[in-house]
């Protein structure tokens, strides 16, 4: 009974601390952080002794680039003072917060690691690249994932290592966002795999959770203490010899913040042409547009379907020291060397429109718009595709004939969408099937008299000789894919090239559907036969185009 009044009064007394060092913060207008909630950075300790650091009643417990997270009792005490003043001789800049004497001291226990602690995650999250190489080497199921996070010591180790456990277990299992939800009692663990969510584990303590929670907004320079509005941020990690980014949505639910970061790895962007999955067919005239010095080429399709991934492997493609590159971006989500890229800043007033009119400015060449969202941008894009620049952007459509009604909902006239247009590409991923355990499926003889119908009625720009011995495989699953049979992805495409015809049909107002027939007479292949042809390339499964594209109408089923 004793034990537990004198956990009471602990307690209270802790808490009182607290509000005493907020009344502090509030009064002197800086921030306030209870460091109970946070990780401590071992690596920033070492900016300042520990005994400098204990003298002066203060701690750096993060950084982040040139920036340092700078804690202390009271910022205006002289000795303090002449601490900021080191750091700012450094030329880092210190972000000052109150902090009780027991936050203090609990940022001070950390000193003991110093010794013994390797690089970790820091500012831009420059990794021990030997040590993110071997977990990631390491990581290389879900289960295995789960366990080293269950096995890890959270109270002989820094925090921060929990948050190195996850990011490895997403580069090596090639994850493209990581789910971090909140339930009533315990936090769910999700890595988004080749498009489709599956669980780490569902099971993680909540007061884990708070610090990896305090740890991404501190890396994403997010506001620790706001948990009831949603925070966009973004992280950098560096890998040695590349940076891999994260997207960092957080969101307020039911039982606590949602965290959603999308990994960016540079490895993503490095395809070639022929890698993308286009047919020798479509990339004769891919490569055709893209010689083209005007114009415009248009990418459709749902968020996530790798539109892109295509519209970056054009701009390396085209790319070269006599040409002038840029592009407006909402995010940045790659960096490409010799291209100038911009993103948009509704703050400083750099909207799309803003950018393309300033970029028109610039004489460019060839310009890149993310997206075209309203009117102004797309008559913008519209007229500088008709005044001598090759423009290339995206809309959201589902097919590639689509992009047309969605141009005209903008408020494009049809009268100059025919003239400025050159090509428009629809396209989405679907998974392929694992090489190291796809089995040879048995093939009836209705099917394959289906199939043979199929692709002798494909048009004559496609090589039938290509599909003339095909065979079907099935999806079976092996450790080296984790048991569901597929890994990695794949686009299949649509692609509607704007002759003179169609633009002639545009001019006088002609739908998608009349447009479909031309484009079918000129020998388009739809996404939905590009997809029963990589079945037939042994690339994927029937299941699975047929979940992308619906019914599989071309072969009458």
């Amino acid at each position: 009974m004793l034990n537990k009044s004198g956990d009471t009064l602990s307690k209270l007394n802790r808490e009182a601390e607290e509000r005493d060092a907020q009344r502090k913060a509030d009064k002197s207008k800086l921030p306030y952080l209870n460091l109970a909630l946070l990780p401590i950075e071992t690596g920033a300790l070492s900016l300042v002794p520990e005994k400098e650091a204990m003298e002066s009643n203060m701690a750096v417990i993060e950084t982040k680039g040139d920036e340092v997270v700078f804690v202390a009792l009271d910022p205006s005490d002289a000795k303090t003072q002449i601490e900021i003043k080191k750091l700012e001789a450094k030329n880092l800049k210190p972000k000052i917060f109150i902090v009780s004497q027991s936050s203090l001291n609990k940022a001070w226990d950390y000193y003991k690691y110093l010794t013994k602690s390797t690089v970790s995650l820091t500012g831009r999250i420059d990794i021990d690249k030997d040590r993110i190489i071997a977990l990631k080497g390491k990581l290389i199921k879900l289960d295995v994932v789960k366990k080293e996070i269950l096995a890890f010591d959270f109270r002989n180790n820094p925090t921060g290592q929990i948050l190195e456990i996850i990011l490895a277990g997403a580069l090596g299992n090639r994850v493209s966002d990581i789910h971090l939800e909140p339930d009533e009692k315990f936090v769910r663990i999700r890595y988004r795999i080749d498009g489709d969510l599956r669980d780490v584990m569902t099971d993680l303590d909540k007061k884990i959770y708070q610090y990896l929670v305090s740890r991404i907004k501190l890396l994403a320079n997010l506001k620790i203490n706001v948990g009831d509005k949603a925070q966009d941020g973004r992280i950098t990690m560096g890998m040695g010899d590349k940076d891999i980014e994260l997207r960092v949505a957080i969101a307020p639910s039911e039982f606590g913040e949602v965290i959603v970061m999308r990994v960016l790895d540079p490895s993503a962007i490095s395809l070639t042409l022929p890698q993308l999955g286009f047919r020798e067919d479509d990339l004769e005239i891919v490569k055709v547009e893209l010689k083209r010095p005007n114009g415009m080429i248009l990418n459709t399709g749902p968020t996530g379907s790798g539109k892109t991934t295509t519209l970056y492997a054009f701009l390396k493609y085209i790319n070269s020291s006599d040409t002038k590159i840029i592009t407006i971006e909402d995010p940045i989500e790659y960096h490409l060397e010799g291209i100038e890229q911009t993103q948009v800043d509704p703050d400083a007033d750099y909207t799309f429109v803003n950018g393309l009119r300033s970029m028109m400015r610039q004489d460019p060449d060839i310009i890149l718009i993310g997206e075209i969202r309203d009117k102004e941008t797309s008559e913008i894009a519209i007229q500088a595709s008709l005044t001598g620049h090759l423009v290339f952007s995206t809309v959201h459509a589902n097919k590639a004939s689509g992009a047309i009604p969605r141009l005209e909902d903008l408020g494009v006239k049809n009268t100059s969408i025919g003239p400025a247009m050159n090509l428009i590409i629809a396209q989405r991923l679907i998974k392929k099937l694992c090489p190291d355990c796809k089995q040879k499926a048995e093939v009836d003889a209705k099917l394959k008299a289906k199939l043979e119908k199929f692709i002798s009625g494909l048009p004559a720009r496609v090589n039938k000789e290509n599909y003339k011995d095909f065979n079907i495989f099935k999806a079976v699953g092996c450790d080296k894919c984790s048991g569901i049979g597929y890994k990695g992805r794949v686009a299949i495409y649509e692609l509607l090239k704007i002759d003179k015809e169609i633009e002639s049909v545009l001019m006088k107002g002609g739908g998608e559907i009349e447009i479909d027939e031309l484009a079918r007479k000129a020998g388009m292949v739809i996404m939905q036969e590009d997809g029963i042809l990589k079945i037939i390339q042994g690339l994927t499964t029937f299941e699975e185009v047929e979940k992308i594209t619906g019914p599989l109408e071309e072969l009458g089923q």
